[in-house]
């Protein structure tokens, strides 16, 4: 094995991928390392350095991405050969990065798309309920509660699930965990690590990581106009699909039932499951609301997963996972000795929160402010871009992605957007190599701006872009 011996210092600043990404390319640099030299896996270099298989992988993701390797399927990784003129252009990118952080202004606009807007959060309802839990049960919280989480809470769940979204499911076969990262460890662990996971590329990649942290191997399976490519699937050798039917992240498509059933039909011939992330199906806008996947199923084979992440807040870390009854079996049996990860007072003031009433009225106020920021965001795209750029996936959830026209890269895009204060975030990172073809694309949430932010915000980006402009 190729011997790396870098000096990593946790107790720096500077995260440790990082470090060991420029240790890396350093050595390249030097010529320490040859052209076409393979690079230890993952695994062997994370034992041999005694660090994590995430560091390590998100390190290597950067050297893909910068270029300094490349990822041959099935072989490894490769260091690519550099150009002595390139070389002499890279010995000078230190000072030009220190140039660039001279020159960003400090973020003023940030289109996050994990971001919501908390200002029409119900604080007032929320705190009331929050009390009337704390002093009508008194000491009662204090004491470990049910592994899967309160039953009130699952049951209240279970109704809205079967009325908005067609789901099929008894509150027993709901646990609830703290974010939707917490609960496919567990399935990971339910289903078998000796498992093959087939996951969209380009997809959710905090749930790649979940299961490349677990062993699990995980396959990029192509997404088209439809979702998920189900013929791919079928000549792959995985037994699990990961897919998020009802809005495709990050494209945003919606699948049609047609593939919906196909997908079925693999599971079934393959005595596979299908986890569905319906991580934001109450925010559409046009067209009537789709049905969840799981509504179809007659063979157990969907795990379906929800979170009030969107609905409410993020930070309120409350998701939830619905087992088909042949794994609530082997929950029951094996996995009840994990304790609950969600405070147990938090479980109950959602629980009145929803059995009032308020979560559904908080929807539907949502939906209607949703609506309208989305129209503002389109307007003034078509206003300020124009035919410079392709919006797609805007008619569902909370950010769009916006398809640049240009000869700059993706990360050209986003480091001028952010030298005039604005961060947008780039597509790539959903990718299983962290590229792809054609122009560069970059990701908008809008969520958690403001109409006048988000105007000024792509008034910024035009101006960024140089677009309309003689460059």
């Amino acid at each position: 094995m190729l011997e790396l011996t870098p000096i990593l210092q946790k107790d720096s600043g500077k995260p440790l991928y990082m470090q060991l990404a420029d240790f890396i390319k350093q050595e390249i640099m030097n010529k320490h390392i040859s052209p076409n030299e393979k690079l230890p896996s993952k695994r062997k270099l994370a034992e041999h350095l005694q660090i994590s298989l995430n560091t390590v992988q998100s390190a290597y993701d950067q050297l893909c991405a910068e270029g300094y390797v490349e990822s041959i399927p099935r072989k490894g990784l490769f260091v690519l050969t550099i150009d002595e003129e390139f070389r002499s252009w890279l010995d000078t990118e230190e000072n030009k990065e220190k140039q660039k952080v001279e020159q960003a202004k400090p973020v003023k606009i940030d289109f996050n798309s994990g971001n919501v807007d908390s200002s029409y959060f119900p604080y007032t309802t929320w705190r009331k309920l929050s009390m009337q839990s704390i002093y009508e049960d008194q000491n009662f919280w204090f004491s470990n509660g049910d592994p899967q989480g309160e039953f009130n809470l699952r049951e209240q769940i279970a109704k809205h699930l079967y009325a908005t979204r067609g789901v099929n499911c008894h509150p027993d076969h709901i646990i609830l965990g703290a974010g939707t990262q917490m609960l496919i460890g567990l399935i990971g662990l339910l289903i078998g690590r000796d498992k093959t996971y087939a996951l969209e590329n380009p997809g959710y990649h905090r749930i790649r990581v979940v299961f490349q942290d677990m062993g699990i191997k995980v396959l990029p399976i192509s997404v088209d106009d439809n979702g998920m490519n189900v013929s791919q699937l079928n000549e792959s050798k995985a037994n699990i699909a990961y897919v998020t039917p009802s809005h495709q992240f990050p494209y945003g498509m919606i699948m049609p039932i047609t593939r919906r059933l196909e997908l079925l039909k693999w599971a079934e011939k393959n005595g596979g499951y299908i986890i569905e992330d319906d991580y934001d199906g109450e925010y559409r806008y046009k067209g009537k609301p789709i049905p969840a996947l799981q509504g179809l199923d007659k063979n157990n084979r969907i795990i379906y997963l929800g979170t009030f992440s969107k609905s409410l807040i993020p930070s309120l870390r409350i998701s939830f996972a619905v087992l088909p009854k042949s794994l609530y079996s082997t929950y029951r049996k094996h996995f009840t000795v994990y304790k609950q990860t969600v405070s147990r007072m938090h479980q109950d003031t959602l629980y009145r929160f929803i059995k009032e009433g308020h979560w559904n009225s908080h929807l539907n106020k949502m939906r209607t402010l949703y609506r309208k920021k989305r129209q503002v965001l389109l307007q003034t795209i078509q206003h300020h871009l124009g035919g410079f750029v392709k919006v797609i996936g805007e008619n569902a959830g909370l950010h769009i992605v916006l398809e640049v026209h240009t000869e700059w890269t993706e990360t050209q895009l986003i480091e001028k957007a952010l030298i005039f204060g604005v961060k947008v975030y780039p597509l790539s990172l959903y990718y299983f190599e962290k590229r792809y073809t054609g122009n560069p694309k970059v990701i908008l949430g809008y969520g958690g701006l403001t109409d006048t932010e988000m105007e000024e915000g792509i008034g910024l980006l035009r101006s960024a872009w140089e677009i309309g402009s003689d460059k």
